[in-house]
């Protein structure tokens, strides 16, 4: 891990899957909403007449509302989020999901007190991941240059959003890095990251 990536005090976060146990089955969500296999749901959804749109978005709401209320937190991801708090670094969040049940999902992990409510921001708040749209409003907001910004998450779209935003992406919860040219830095989980983390700081 490089120093500088250390040293970053502006850490944004995926949720589903990076700060919690990654509980959706996206084949059986298309499925329900007769969304092709290869298709992209939200940007189906979004594609969609309105009056079509509207009770297919109500179903993926109530659904991920299910699972928001039993999430779990990912390995590490609380003593992660509080050491970088304890640094005095600014923590967001930038989810696919909808803000009011990242809300809730960050409650029933233990993390709701990591993050400003202003500074989670979901589908409605900024464009879905890989657009970078999310993490330049984060960069906006907090008065940062982009560059100066870590984009942590468990998927290509976290990773490709922070290279288009020309921030820093970091891969987690994964035991491999598929996607080695979009990855400033991979750990196994969040504990792994955090423990990366502490050697660079205490070499200082």
């Amino acid at each position: 891990m490089s120093r500088a990536l250390a040293a970053a005090t502006h850490w944004v976060f995926d949720m589903d899957g990076t700060l919690t146990i990654a509980v959706h089955d996206f084949a059986a969500i298309r499925r329900a909403l007769d969304i092709p296999a290869d298709d992209d749901i939200l940007h189906h959804l979004a594609a969609l007449p309105p009056d079509e749109a509207a009770p297919k978005r109500a179903w993926l709401l109530e659904h991920e509302r299910e699972l928001a209320y039993a999430a779990r937190p990912a390995e590490g991801a609380r003593a992660l989020l509080h050491a970088l708090r304890a640094r005095g670094c600014r923590l967001g969040v930038l989810t696919r999901n909808a803000r009011e049940l990242a809300q809730v999902t960050l409650e029933a992990v233990g993390m709701g007190d990591c993050f400003a409510p202003d500074d989670v921001l979901g589908r409605d708040e900024a464009p879905p991941k890989p657009d970078p749209g999310g993490l330049l409003k984060l960069a906006d907001r907090w008065q940062v240059p982009a560059n100066t910004l870590v984009m942590v998450g468990d998927y290509r779209f976290d990773l490709e959003c922070a290279r288009a935003a020309g921030a820093r992406g970091v891969l987690v919860n994964l035991p491999d890095n598929p996607w080695p040219a979009l990855a400033d830095a991979h750990a196994v989980d969040c504990a792994a990251l955090l423990a990366e983390l502490e050697r660079c700081w205490s070499a200082g």
